[in-house]
């Protein structure tokens, strides 16, 4: 159970006063944009503060007393950075936050995530080995928050709650390390498991979801809900269905229902014929795709330092705009330009999925899509039924097609044409059988 933002206070007057402080800290909670909770002590000089990226899940939040025991820390400031999960979620990190840390920020970031982020993930066509890359392209943009907060308030290091063996270390600190800071990482550095930080946190009072026999570890965003952990790790074991909580079983989703997505330069805008802003127009497909069950993943992923590793993922919006947005390519790109983007796209992938959003072939790839993306207007109507999404239907002004030439009842080409193409298709092939 959590303790009382006034229980919190009293500690800290006891503290002062054994410290000799002389005013206690304001138990004020100040509202904006960006979200402020400071419950600290005056700062003492030589005091060691270091700003954490905070989820408010087991990880992270037994690092708080890991970077106080073992790193010498003294002042902890963590950060939650709302890319679109839960509220419910972010406010247990704050509530979490309050009994003990002595700072907290919680930062929105949705619209620069949609904006910065997302769009240019849609335009790419962004997936790795089938992975519509929802955490990893949020990871960048919540370091970069971090590291904003951590200048601001002047600390030493900087902290994130990853494991040795994933890649959210390297998302995390390629960003981190570009500062002078230092960068501390409890879990790797301690080379923890689930089963002991658990029991850590029994022992310290810290209130976690996690449990022995639900063991999962859940990340979420506006983008996609990935779960992990326990037996989810055991490539043969089939994952029960309440670790689902976006899709419902394709199963027992209900009829077909047929959807219209507009898109204008690449970026999805309307549902239905109705303008929306990304965040809604994502937020709107999750429920609609949820609800029919569109975009669970089960996969072997290959991570970065070379493990495979078992994945779940639900991405109802993620599965239902990158469908459409590659249909509608299709019907407006040449095929050159569709033979390359398609290199372009598994390059800005790759980058995608390890973080490395600084790297300034990133920054050429983006170019060139953007440059792609022109032409890429139109609508795509898809019917979703029982976990799938199809493509029924799509039109766009810019569309590389005509009727009157491709169909086979008119003779607005003379096929005879053909004939001559046909004796050098294949030339070379039919001389090197013949040396043969």
């Amino acid at each position: 159970m959590f303790r009382s933002v006034r229980a919190h206070y009293l500690l800290w007057v006891a503290l002062l006063l054994l410290i000799g402080g002389e005013n206690p800290p304001s138990d004020q909670f100040s509202f904006s944009k960006t979200k402020t909770i400071n419950l600290s002590a005056l700062i003492r000089p030589g005091m060691k503060k270091v700003v954490l990226a905070y989820s408010g899940g087991l990880d992270t939040s037994v690092c708080i007393p890991l970077l106080k025991e073992h790193y010498g820390c003294d002042y902890a400031i963590t950060v939650t950075v709302d890319v679109g999960q839960p509220q419910k979620e972010i406010e247990q990190a704050e509530k979490k936050a309050a009994m003990i840390s002595q700072k907290h920020y919680t930062i929105d970031a949705k619209d620069e995530f949609v904006k910065d982020y997302i769009f240019p993930l849609i335009k790419a066509n962004g997936s790795y080995e089938g992975y519509v890359l929802g955490t990893s392209i949020a990871r960048p943009l919540i370091a970069k928050k971090v590291v904003e907060v951590a200048k601001k308030e002047k600390a030493h290091a900087l902290a994130h709650g990853c494991t040795g063996k994933g890649n959210d270390q390297l998302r995390f600190e390629t960003i981190f390390r570009s500062t002078n800071l230092d960068v501390m990482a409890p879990m790797r550095d301690m080379n923890l498991t689930r089963e002991w930080e658990m029991e850590y946190a029994k022992e310290h009072g810290i209130p976690v979801s996690a449990t022995k026999s639900k063991p999962w570890s859940v990340d979420e965003n506006i983008w996609s809900r990935s779960i992990e952990g326990g037996r989810l790790e055991e490539p043969d074991f089939s994952p029960p269905e309440e670790i689902f909580e976006w899709t419902v079983s394709p199963e027992k989703a209900g009829k077909a229902e047929e959807i219209d997505i507009g898109f204008e330069h690449g970026v999805p805008v309307s549902v239905n014929g109705r303008k929306m802003d990304g965040v809604s127009l994502i937020q709107k497909l999750n429920k609609i795709g949820g609800a029919h069950g569109v975009g669970r993943t089960d996969m072997i992923e290959d991570r970065v330092l070379g493990l495979k590793a078992r994945e779940n993922y639900e991405h109802p919006a993620a599965t239902i705009i990158l469908t459409a947005h590659r249909d509608i390519e299709r019907l407006v790109l040449t095929r050159d330009e569709l033979r390359f983007k398609a290199i372009v796209d598994e390059t800005w992938s790759e980058l995608a999925y390890k973080g490395l959003v600084d790297e300034p072939l990133f920054a050429d790839l983006n170019a060139f899509i953007d440059n792609s993306q022109e032409r890429v207007t139109g609508n795509v109507k898809m019917r979703l039924y029982k976990g799938s999404a199809k493509v029924v239907a799509r039109s766009s002004t810019y569309a590389l097609y005509s009727a009157e030439l491709s169909s086979f009842d008119s003779k607005a080409i003379d096929q005879k044409d053909a004939e001559g193409v046909c004796k050098y298709h294949g030339f070379q092939a039919r001389m090197y059988k013949k040396i043969g």
